[in-house]
């Protein structure tokens, strides 16, 4: 059906009958852009005016005939020939004519006159002329002729000269012309437009309103308005298209893949049709105008005239009618290309050597209008072209701004053509260790071979511009220890630091970057540099507080070393706050950042790391950047865990995993890992937690901090297991990693409290109290948490008077560091030990399963074990002698009791749960019967801690 084609159609039908009408001739040209819906008014008058009656003769122009004499002349007589008329005498003239003119001027494309002259030009133009009125006897002819810019020049002339015999035929003339990027046969329109008889018909872009109606009709709606879904549609659409029709079309036919139940969601269309008919409107047009088009695809930005021109060779007047022409046809909106499905047909249709050509002009010529570097380097890249001096250069400055925009996949390849290009010793050098920088921030397992030829072509060291200093990251996420040692050491300044001959401030040369990587291979691997932390280290202990004289890169690393090494003078914490609030907007400070969230880690700050991660992962520049996306991941997941939050620990350890594989993470592999294990064995999935622990982890991970997070989660899965003598193992060897570097942040890895939960679990209390004790007497660094759970497990083994003392304590830090998990289960167990400080009995023991807290494939139930101050017999505490199996809080039931605790009436918890105000009342009846309780003030005080929480099920069960 055509839309808003309807005006001009009803036009050429009252021309036609008026032609019959009146025996009057009449001409119409129709124009419009490639693809405006000329052909197919032209077939669709045509077939109509058969029906009238009318003789009804066409043919159409093509560019590949314009240079045969006759050529249209020859389709229109062989239609008069079909139609019954003779049209020999017509054929031979035309044959004889068409030997008199030359090729060349047969085009009329350069000529100023058509060469009308011989014996044969008059009798053949009268002979056409009778020839097509013996067609008018038995009814009105029309003549319609397509593509009137590639009709020959012999066939113009003969269609001017019927053209100028139309006042007394019934004959209408109807032509289709495209629009060119010049004026297309001049001469020809000069005359024809002096015609009385003609009309002209331009056919403009569709409208929104008329895409809206067409897209109603065809979805079955006919009579009634477009909703707002299908006018919201046509507006894409028309966005798209400019309206054209045929990229309408094409669009239309398109499969579409509709969002799943997002209303007003756009409509997302499939296929290649729209492709297609991108090429076919490309394709219709004249060269240039298709090399303008190519160059936009090309640049894929918005462009001036004069850059294009000299892109192309072309003189600015040609591009603009270029640019004019494929506006028109909706390919082209102001200075780019309209759509971005529109550039991909465009690129994939030129040809490879073309594209490389054009790539390597655009480099040229941005680089002399000035454009960015990274404009520039893109274009050098995609061209594989370095032939001149200033690529190096350039190539350098666009990786640096890519690596500081968080796209190190586009530094990569601006790095590897630098590497290759006509650039001196020292900048290759350079170029070489930003390459490795880049490729480890997509996949450390590609970086492997840059950095073995990086370190091969690093001379001796020259302070902190030296190729291997700036290798030391990678090497120790490679584990290669020994190798970072020694690129730091063998500088003349880290010489002189090792043999404590350095003066003050010396290792601060240039930007810090030395005194920088001296530390943090101390910190990754404490058995190396030790005197880094020791004989230096009020030097970067007074840069953690010092933002304005030191470099951020080693206030970054100071941060993380206070809260390792943990003094009375330096709040780490804050430290590491006041970094983040100063940096995090910083362009390309994704590995500054990761340093003070492990500080607020250590330091017991896992809520303020849950927030700060937020905030680094919904920011764009992480999204090119798997490794330091993988990495806030993985910190995020340890803190969540430390929150409680199994569910979300294990969801973040896993993502963490599954955008950067195991074998990538190199030693930090244990942090992701040991987070894992613990989630599965806090869950009860030990089958989950075993499968964690067949990973494969490199030797060099228990060499580093991250191997002490491992051997806590391995020991903590033992001793779930009932495997004392492998957990106490594991957890020794923790503690003597700990001593040995000298590094007893609690927050890192509690080795001694996980000691005495084994000696508890052996029996040995006293052994068990003295290591808790130790713990809690740790001079700096003993974070609220490891205090709460230090605290909690002495009360198992303190006595019944000092028990309770010591649980309140445990509850009160649990809710100060917002540990859910280890705030119900002290709370659990404060309530248990009610009968014992002779308070009525108000609970029983029982086993919570927290979906809060143990979500996810394999989760388990907590089970919360008999406390172990009731006798070696497992006798329940007076009172709760005749409990039984049937002891079970149900779903339904907690969710009330939970309500009830907090203070809510009946009505209030009715209408919260939506069920009867006696429903709650039979809920409440059982659980009172079941928690030994009277009324709901004496409801147990656990109930609280699941305030914030969904509640899970509750079960309680006798010794």
């Amino acid at each position: 059906m055509l839309i808003e084609r309807g005006e001009q159609l009803a036009q050429l039908r009252r021309n036609v009958l008026s032609c019959e009408k009146r025996r009057q001739g009449h001409v119409a040209l129709v124009t419009g852009p490639v693809g405006s819906g000329k052909t197919q008014l032209l077939e669709s008058f045509g077939t109509w005016a058969a029906t009238t009656g009318a003789r009804v003769l066409t043919a159409a122009g093509s560019r590949a005939e314009q240079g045969l004499p006759f050529g249209v002349l020859g389709q229109l007589l062989h239609g008069a020939r079909l139609a019954g008329s003779d049209t020999t005498r017509v054929e031979e003239l035309t044959r004889e004519a068409a030997g008199a003119v030359p090729t060349a001027e047969a085009r009329w494309a350069a000529a100023d006159e058509l060469p009308a002259e011989g014996p044969m030009w008059q009798p053949l133009l009268r002979e056409v002329f009778t020839t097509l009125l013996d067609l008018v006897d038995r009814g009105p002819l029309v003549l319609v002729v397509d593509d009137l810019q590639h009709v020959d020049a012999t066939s113009l002339h003969c269609l001017l000269y019927v053209t100028r015999r139309l006042n007394h035929a019934p004959v209408m003339v109807l032509l289709s012309e495209t629009l060119t990027l010049g004026p297309a046969n001049p001469l020809f329109h000069a005359e024809l437009r002096s015609r009385p008889q003609l009309s002209h018909l331009a056919l403009p872009p569709l409208a929104v309103d008329s895409l809206a109606r067409q897209l109603h009709e065809r979805g079955g709606g006919h009579g009634s308005t477009p909703s707002g879904e299908v006018v919201q549609e046509a507006r894409r659409l028309h966005q798209m298209t400019g309206g054209n029709p045929l990229l309408v079309q094409a669009l239309v036919v398109e499969p579409v893949r509709r969002a799943e139940s997002r209303k007003g969601v756009p409509v997302v269309r499939v296929g290649d049709a729209f492709g297609r008919a991108v090429l076919h409107s490309l394709y219709r047009h004249e060269p240039d105008a298709r090399n303008v088009a190519r160059a936009l695809a090309v640049l894929d930005r918005p462009a001036s005239q004069e850059l294009l021109g000299q892109l192309l060779g072309l003189l600015p007047a040609s591009v603009a009618s270029a640019l004019r022409v494929l506006h028109s046809s909706g390919l082209v909106d102001t200075d780019r290309l309209r759509h971005p499905r529109i550039l991909h047909a465009v690129l994939s249709d030129t040809p490879a050597e073309v594209r490389q050509r054009l790539h390597e002009r655009a480099a040229r010529t941005l680089h002399e209008y000035g454009a960015e570097p990274s404009v520039v380097a893109g274009h050098l890249v995609a061209s594989g072209w370095t032939g001149e001096e200033w690529v190096a250069p350039v190539l350098q400055d666009a990786a640096e701004q890519a690596l500081a925009a968080g796209r190190p996949d586009l530094t990569v390849g601006y790095l590897r053509l630098g590497c290759g290009a006509g650039a001196d010793e020292e900048r290759r050098k350079a170029l070489a260790a930003m390459l490795v920088d880049a490729r480890w921030q997509v996949n450390p397992l590609a970086a492997g071979g840059d950095l073995d030829r990086l370190m091969r072509s690093a001379g001796p060291g020259r302070g902190s511009s030296s190729p291997a200093v700036a290798a030391v990251p990678y090497l120790l996420w490679q584990g290669r220890a020994e190798e970072a040692a020694e690129a730091v050491a063998a500088t003349p300044v880290g010489k002189a630091a090792e043999a404590g001959s350095a003066p003050a401030g010396a290792a601060d040369s240039g930007d810090g970057r030395l005194q920088a990587m001296r530390l943090l291979v101390s910190l990754s691997h404490p058995d190396f540099l030790v005197s880094t932390r020791t004989s230096q280290g009020g030097l970067w202990s007074a840069a953690a507080t010092a933002p304005h004289s030191v470099s951020p890169l080693l206030q970054s690393l100071s941060v993380l070393g206070s809260a390792l090494l943990p003094t009375e003078e330096v709040d780490s914490t804050a430290a590491a706050e006041q970094f983040m609030q100063r940096h995090h907007l910083d362009r390309g400070s994704r590995g500054l950042l990761v340093a003070p969230l492990l500080a607020l880690l250590y330091g017991g700050r896992a809520d303020r790391v849950v927030a700060w991660s937020g905030t680094l992962l919904g920011r764009s520049e992480l999204r090119h950047a798997p490794v330091w996306r993988s990495v806030v991941r993985a910190i995020r997941a340890e803190a969540a865990l430390r929150l409680g939050d199994l569910a979300e620990a294990e969801k973040s350890a896993r993502t963490a995993l599954e955008d950067l594989p195991a074998p990538a993470w190199g030693v930090a592999v244990g942090v992701p890992l040991a987070t894992l294990i613990t989630c599965a064995t806090e869950s009860g999935g030990h089958a989950e937690a075993d499968r964690w622990l067949a990973e494969p982890v490199p030797p060099g991970m228990f060499r580093t901090p991250m191997g002490a997070h491992y051997l806590i989660a391995r020991g903590a899965h033992h001793l779930g297991m009932g495997r004392y003598q492998a957990a106490s193992s594991d957890f020794q060897r923790c503690g003597a990693m700990m001593r040995g570097w000298n590094l007893e942040a609690a927050g890192l890895a509690p080795w001694r409290l996980e000691l005495a939960r084994v000696q508890i679990g052996l029996g040995n209390r006293t052994h068990a109290a003295q290591l808790l004790r130790e713990q809690l007497h740790v001079p700096h660094g003993l974070d609220e948490r490891t205090r709460g759970r230090a605290l909690h497990l002495l009360a198992t083994t303190a006595a019944p008077d000092h028990r309770r003392k010591l649980l309140t304590k445990a509850v009160e830090l649990f809710r100060s560091c917002g540990d859910q998990l280890g705030l119900a289960r002290a709370m659990a167990d404060d309530d248990q030990v009610l009968p014992q400080a002779g308070e009525p009995g108000r609970t029983v023991p029982f086993l919570l399963r927290a979906e809060d807290a143990a979500q996810g494939p394999g989760a388990g139930p907590w089970v919360r074990k008999a406390p172990e101050w009731q006798g070696a017999s497992g006798e329940a505490p007076a009172g709760v002698e005749g409990a039984d199996r049937d002891d079970v809080l149900s779903e339904a039931e907690l969710r009330v009791a939970v309500l009830a605790a907090r203070g809510q009436t009946n009505r209030q918890i009715s209408d919260a749960l939506f069920i009867t105000v006696s429903t709650v009342e039979q809920h409440l009846t059982r659980t009172y019967r079941k928690l030994n309780v009277r009324q709901r003030t004496d409801l147990p005080s656990w109930l609280l801690a699941m305030d914030d929480h969904q509640p899970g099920k509750v079960q309680s069960k006798v010794g």
